[in-house]
């Protein structure tokens, strides 16, 4: 008996991290050490405060198995990692993966890192390290987890946090173009028996196309707005929807009106609705329904955005207000 014998192949590890390294070109140069380091820009930060967050794609890479590709995991992780942060107010500098599955497959890992690393370099993140995980009897064959860290600055004084919000304030909200990375427990549930190769006209391709879209990153949107100086408040509509995450940030007290059905879902809303037969209120919590990020800020300054927001850009959409 020995250790590959057990299901850890220690030698399969070694290969993909070698294949990781020759994908990073130079910026490789550092992956398999023990630690990454992070170089913090003093020159940039008077007060730097050091803002991290964790997470997962959860069960969106049961999708990924089942129509055979995973490239754009890698991208949902560092998106959502990304917007994570930039609710505080912080620009993203490093980021660390973790993948974990019962035996190493190759191809699953080298496509989600692909798509971590060309996220990282989209977005000038560093790619700083990584775990590879094997773990017979833990995972079922054929599963994985996909998990990924983030490190990001702001000073101090320039951290976005919410206590400034006050009533008549604006919802401003910016467009998601399917789940991301939340509801799939749902979604998969409701998709799986008609599937996931199915064609629907509706959905300009198979249902499985419209599910792996890629979390978008809305760095750029809030990078706009911060050079506008209009932020009171900045949400992640991820789990537990819009009101659950826009109340994050509503100071004690305050609650939000939102105003339902102003903006255009996405079609794969409407099919999960449909053909689950789920209640507008299980959806809403459930799913982002076509919001993915959501801006608070005064009257005046939510009708400057509105007009004068870059075509490059998510356009801005006014969804709602504080009360």
């Amino acid at each position: 008996m020995n250790y590959r014998s057990v299901g850890v192949d220690i030698e399969k590890g070694d290969r993909i991290v070698d294949r990781v390294k020759e994908m990073m070109g130079a910026a490789g140069a550092q992956i398999g050490h023990f630690g990454g380091a992070i170089p913090i820009p003093t020159d940039r930060y008077k007060k730097p405060l050091l803002v991290s967050s964790i997470d997962s794609v959860g069960t969106k890479v049961m999708v990924a198995t089942a129509v055979g590709t995973h490239k754009k995991l890698g991208y949902d992780i560092v998106h959502h990692c990304i917007n994570d942060i930039v609710c505080c107010g912080a620009e993203p500098i490093a980021f660390l993966d973790y993948i974990a599955m019962s035996a190493l497959d190759e191809k699953v890992v080298t496509e989600a890192i692909e798509g971590i690393i060309g996220a990282c370099q989209g977005w000038n993140v560093t790619l700083v390290g990584g775990e590879t995980a094997e773990m017979p009897g833990t995972y079922l064959s054929g599963e994985y987890d996909l998990v990924g860290s983030i490190s990001g600055l702001v000073d101090q004084d320039e951290f976005i946090d919410g206590k400034s919000i006050l009533p008549g304030d604006v919802l401003v909200g910016f467009g998601s173009n399917g789940l991301h990375t939340n509801g799939y427990s749902l979604a998969r549930k409701v998709c799986e028996p008609l599937g996931y190769s199915t064609v629907l006209p509706e959905l300009d391709g198979t249902i499985g196309d419209a599910l792996l879209k890629p979390h978008r990153c809305y760095l750029g949107e809030i990078r706009e707005l911060k050079r506008l100086n209009v932020i009171k408040g900045l949400a992640h509509i991820t789990g537990g929807g819009l009101l659950g995450n826009v109340t994050r940030i509503i100071p004690k007290g305050l609650t939000v009106n939102i105003n339902w059905g102003c903006w255009s879902e996405p079609p794969i809303f409407t099919l999960i609705q449909k053909e689950g037969n789920v209640s507008e209120e299980d959806m809403r919590p459930a799913f982002n329904l076509g919001i993915g990020f959501v801006a608070v800020m005064t009257p005046e300054n939510a009708q400057r955005v509105l007009n004068e927001f870059p075509d490059s850009l998510e356009s801005p959409i006014k969804i709602g207000q504080v009360a």
